[in-house]
Parts: C-alpha cells; structure tokens; sequence
C-alpha cells in the first residue's frame, strides 16, 4: 500500500488523563521536520494530548535521547521521533539508517515504551518534502496516532 491509498491520519480517543508525549526531533532536514512536527502536533492537540519538544543533533541520536528521557525524572506517556536521512554517495545513510531504526525498536521493547516513528529514509529531497507536507499524507501526523494508539493500548491492558 502506497502512502496514497492510506487512510489520512486522524487523532484517536485515549480514554483517562489527556496523554502527554515527548516529541524527538532531529532538524537536520529543518523544513522537512518543521513539517513533520506540525502534521504530529495537529494530532497530539486534537486527541486532547499535551506534548514538550526536544532537539538532538540527528538521527542517529534520536533513540539514545529517548533512553535518557526515561531515565529522567519527567514522566511521559509516550514518544514520537521525527527525522530525516537522505541517501547520499555512501554507505552511510544504510548503516544508520538500520542502527537507529533497530534502536528504536530495542529502547520500546526494553522499556516497554509507546513510541511513534516518523523518520523518513528518502532517496532524495522531494520524497521528504512529500512526505512531511500538509496536504494529509504527513508521517509526523502518522507517527503521532500511532503513538496515541500504543498509549491506548497500553491503557487498556494495564501497562500503563
């Protein structure tokens, strides 16, 4: 399924306390995740969800900050990760784009975490662009549900 046979992101009810989630992100593409935290944003806000904002210097970055956020004092419900990688003319974007990618799988599992990912792995710009606009095909936006849906289920199972 293509992004644009998806069905639009919509914010979805999380019974109990409004959910508050930590937004990640790393602007390295600026416009591109600028974008991407308003598609997470509108979604977060329109669930009822209230949200803090944390930049790291990039991807790779992005699920160590998470780890140190739960290890922190501050108490979220749930995360949304926002970034970008572009591939470029080396190995580069392959090695961390499979590192943080498994990352953020190890930190939710171990931590038994509520996490959204929006990190996009374009082959070029546009594709980024694409993906992070305001036309309803956002990933942010995406991200943020997905997030709001874990917090749900966590809630509903007893784990949180």
């Amino acid at each position: 399924m293509s992004t644009q046979d998806a069905e639009l992101p919509k914010a979805p009810v999380v019974a109990g306390p409004p959910p508050h989630l930590l937004i990640l992100r790393a602007p390295y593409y600026r416009a591109v995740v600028d974008g991407l935290t308003q598609g997470a944003e509108r979604i977060l806000t329109e669930a009822g969800g209230t949200f803090e904002v944390l930049d790291v210097a990039g991807a790779f970055e992005l699920p160590q900050a998470i780890r140190l956020a739960v290890r922190g004092k501050q108490r979220f419900d749930g995360f949304v990760a926002l970034g970008c990688i572009v591939r470029g003319e080396t190995d580069h974007y392959d090695f961390i784009c499979a590192a943080t990618m498994h990352a953020f799988q190890t930190v939710a599992l171990q931590d038994s975490l509520c996490l959204g990912t929006g990190l996009l792995t374009c082959d070029n710009l546009a594709q980024a662009e694409a993906r992070s606009g305001q036309d309803g095909h956002n990933k942010g936006a995406e991200a943020a549900a997905a997030a709001l849906l874990q917090i749900s289920a966590a809630r509903r199972l007893g784990a949180a």
